[in-house]
């Protein structure tokens, strides 16, 4: 029972799931209703035990931001997103503004991992039967949502490699600019317009 506008009522396992540099980590999977802010100490304990060391920050939902999880993260030296508990004050300053849009847009990182597991990796149709089966088909979906960013950044590495090899011009353009690279392409013949097709380069 969820109580929204709507959909008072949502089916299937609820997620626990933490997003660190993009990458996905299932930290809880369960069939019953929970209050994820219970696990937030939890979640930043792992990332420790995984990286060695706390976060600089975390950045989460409203409902994580009781009393408790902030003195806890306070404690370790851990700044978490969001208003101060209590009254909001009447003057904020710009530089304030600046890291709540920052810390906001941070965020969105996570629901943005929602969005892609369920558009495109088809997380809102697991239909299998068995609870074991359902929590395999969930985990799989994002294994293969890291596997693709993984991708992108081998994708990403090859082609900056390949291109620095040749000329320091082609890297230079804060965006892929499609008819610049091509042009250097023909200027450094890796490109045969007669042939149409790449030609053999030393």
């Amino acid at each position: 029972m969820r109580g929204k506008a709507g959909k008072p009522i949502e089916f299937g396992a609820k997620l626990s799931v933490s997003c660190v540099d993009n990458y996905v980590f299932l930290d809880k999977i369960s069939w019953e209703n929970f209050n994820e802010s219970c696990h937030l100490k939890e979640q930043v304990e792992k990332y420790k035990e995984t990286f060695g060391y706390y976060p600089e920050s975390v950045h989460v939902d409203k409902i994580y931001r009781t009393r408790e999880n902030r003195n806890w993260c306070k404690e370790r030296g851990i700044r978490i997103s969001g208003p101060k508990l209590g009254r909001p004050p009447k003057n904020v300053s710009e530089e304030e503004k600046k890291q709540a849009h920052s810390d906001e847009c941070f965020r969105n990182a996570i629901e943005g991992k929602f969005g892609q597991a369920k558009r495109r990796f088809s997380l809102n149709l697991v239909m299998t039967k068995l609870p074991e089966n359902s929590i395999t088909s969930i985990a799989i979906t994002f294994l293969v949502v890291n596997l693709s960013k993984l991708l992108r950044q081998f994708l990403s590495l090859f082609l900056s490699l390949f291109t620095n090899n040749r000329t320091g011009e082609l890297i230079k353009p804060p965006f892929i600019n499609f008819d610049y690279n091509l042009n250097n392409f023909y200027v450094l013949k890796l490109i045969d317009l007669s042939e149409n097709s790449w030609s053999k380069v030393a």
